[in-house]
């Protein structure tokens, strides 16, 4: 017999929504995080685009709201990583820490993503007070500002844009002479009046006192540098999506996202997978929060079918 019915793997909004939804359905739950509850939201200042609070809510507050809800219902908290998911032969699966081993029916992974970053000084220190990952997120905080993009890809470039929509200039600052985006991104970029770009480009720091005021940049090819004033700094330089966990059970796209179903399910029965680590995912607090009452409701109608098979009751 497991000791859980369903065990979720981080403790982000997919994972924390998820907890909710499987432990109001009166199912054995526990939920394993080995960083900070709410994942990425809860480093976030103030949230606008969720739904229920017309005059925003502070990152780290929704998410304790959210682990209150969920332990309310009953759902049990490990702050702990997760080292090991082995699938067991008779179904169900095994989940090591380095505190402890237990088994659970269904297994939902929300281990999410984590954003590659540029390693600089002033970054991590000004992360949420001018320095973003996120334009569909933060682009409304720089209206009437001058900011830069650094990337040359398609999220940087199509971010970029989406920015223009609120920012006086968005500066495209790229390590290389040339666009890495696909060629109708790059032929917006250029034609849009507020967009601008340095080359050969890279940032050395950010700076400032109580939020981003300037950037050190760097040109590769001259050496020569250059003090910018800057209101904030938006970097997408790709994400890197925490799947090991998954690696050798299930299917990941060349990016190493788990590829699920509209239901959450992957190929491995019993195995679901929600926000930021599934394929094709919006990479929004909203839509992580779909997808994990999607997963737990898929997750309960998985163990209701096992509940329900004759020779469970032989």
């Amino acid at each position: 017999m497991s000791d859980y019915d369903i065990a979720i793997i981080g403790a982000g909004g997919a994972g924390l929504t998820a907890a909710i939804y499987a432990a109001r359905a009166r199912r054995k739950t526990i939920i394993f995080e080995g960083k900070v509850i709410g994942g990425q939201i809860a480093t976030t200042d103030i949230v606008e685009n969720f739904p229920g609070f017309p005059d925003g809510v502070n990152g780290f507050d929704l998410a304790q709201l959210m682990f209150r809800q969920a332990e309310k219902f009953g759902a049990e908290f490990a702050y702990e990583p997760v080292d090991r998911l082995t699938p067991l032969p008779g179904g169900g699966f095994e989940l090591a820490t380095s505190e402890r081993t237990i088994t659970a029916r269904a297994v939902i992974v929300t281990a999410g993503a984590d954003y590659n970053k540029l390693g600089v000084p002033g970054e991590a220190e000004f992360t949420g007070r001018g320095v973003s990952y996120c334009g569909t997120c933060d682009a409304a905080f720089f209206a009437g500002k001058d900011v830069i993009v650094v990337g040359g890809g398609d999220s940087a470039i199509d971010e970029g844009l989406f920015i223009t929509r609120y920012a006086s200039t968005v500066t495209v600052v790229h390590r290389r002479d040339t666009l890495r985006a696909s060629a109708i991104l790059q032929e917006r970029a250029f034609a849009e009046p507020k967009m601008r770009f340095r080359w050969n480009t890279v940032v050395d720091a950010i700076e400032g006192t109580e939020s981003v005021e300037r950037v050190r940049l760097r040109n590769v090819v001259t050496g020569d540098t250059e003090t910018v004033p800057i209101d904030g700094v938006f970097i997408f330089i790709g994400q890197t999506p925490n799947s090991h966990l998954l690696q050798g059970l299930i299917p990941l796209d060349p990016g190493g996202h788990a590829i699920v179903d509209l239901d959450m399910t992957t190929a491995l029965p019993g195995l679901f997978v929600a926000g930021d680590l599934r394929t094709k995912a919006a990479r929004q607090l909203i839509s992580a929060a779909g997808d994990g009452a999607t997963a737990a409701i898929s997750a309960e109608h998985y163990l209701a079918e096992l509940d329900a098979r004759p020779e469970r009751h032989a």
